[in-house]
């Protein structure tokens, strides 16, 4: 087996080995049929960086890349137990050397647990809102090679996300006081209606 570099060339090969490993993967059923998948990948293939495993021209498996992100992991249902998967991710590993994060699917017990073993940590869990599937997923973090700087940079994307999140209550408040031509008090219970003073 060896590794190199995708390119739009592998769109359809890559597209039967997201599809078929997809269906035989304990997680939701994808909600885009192959050709839809073909033409994805083949525009990923010209913006992200995508290594391909394979023995001559049968490809076995593959991995993309973003910027901070280990985006997909897919191994042929008939290649995996064979190490396709481990070379994969190490070379996620030495491609993104400042660490990553991924997405996987809380029902994909053994994904999870595969990437547990390679030292991915999970960082939290969701109800499944924001992806196309509606199911529950995980975010798992691998802190690469200088752990400090990885976990300070999620910091500072946290501490903006805070931000940006009391940046738009403050303007939500603002408007609604505005609106109402009342000032808005955080003391007010879900109902509504104003909190009995003693």
């Amino acid at each position: 087996m060896r590794l190199r570099r995708g390119t739009p060339a592998d769109a359809v090969a890559l597209a039967q080995v997201h599809v078929t490993a997809r269906r035989a993967a304990p997680m939701p059923d994808g909600v885009h049929p192959e050709h839809e998948v073909r033409g994805w990948l083949a525009a990923r293939l010209r913006a992200d960086e995508v290594w391909v495993a394979h023995e001559g021209t049968q490809v076995l498996g593959y991995a993309r890349l973003t910027d901070g992100w280990l985006d997909d992991l897919y191994v042929r249902p008939a290649a995996q137990g064979r190490g396709v998967g481990t070379a994969l991710l190490a070379q996620a590993f030495r491609a993104r050397p400042g660490g990553f994060c991924l997405w996987v699917f809380a029902a994909n017990a053994p994904a999870r647990a595969f990437y547990a073993a390679a030292g991915l940590v999970e960082l939290e869990r969701t109800d499944g809102a924001d992806n196309e599937e509606r199911e529950p997923d995980v975010r798992m973090a691998w802190p690469g090679e200088q752990p400090e700087a990885f976990w300070a940079r999620l910091h500072a994307e946290l501490a903006a996300d805070v931000r940006a999140v009391g940046d738009d209550l403050r303007a939500r408040a603002r408007a609604l006081a505005v609106a109402s031509d009342t000032p808005f008090e955080a003391s007010l219970q879900v109902t509504g209606e104003p909190r009995a003073e003693g």
